[in-house]
């Protein structure tokens, strides 16, 4: 009848379109779930990377605390820091001036022992005795 409002039947969503927003949605989520993955090996890293520089802030200190003076070469060893054992390698070298020598500290993981998670380089001076 003309002059009457005509009264729609409420529709919901088809099939198909709750499909293709159901398929949006997971690829959605596995995008945000693939970059939470990556940030928290991203973070293990940092933090093992933080540990390894204290180890090797740690050998450099040692050996300016005790004011030691050690022949030329390589030197190996282990060292746990927050529960966590890493691998340090120190190679000692002879510098242009005699009383000084080079010493290259780096630190490993045992998993990893050809990756170095730090290097770090410093200088010993030797102590004239009186």
């Amino acid at each position: 009848m003309p002059g009457k409002p005509s009264t729609a039947i409420p529709r919901g969503f088809t099939l198909l379109e709750t499909l293709v927003a159901l398929a949006i949605l997971a690829i959605a989520l596995a995008a945000i779930l693939r970059v939470a993955g990556a940030e928290t090996r991203h973070t293990e890293e940092l933090r093992l990377r933080l540990l390894a520089d204290w180890v090797a802030q740690n050998r450099l200190a040692l050996h300016a605390a005790r004011g030691d003076w050690i022949s030329l070469g390589l030197q190996d060893g282990e060292e746990t820091q927050a529960g966590i054992r890493l691998l340090w390698r120190e190679e000692i070298s002879a510098t242009p001036n005699p009383a000084f020598r080079r010493i290259e500290v780096s630190v490993f993981a045992p998993d990893e022992p050809q990756h170095a998670l730090r290097k770090l380089t410093g200088f010993l001076v030797e102590q004239r005795r009186k």
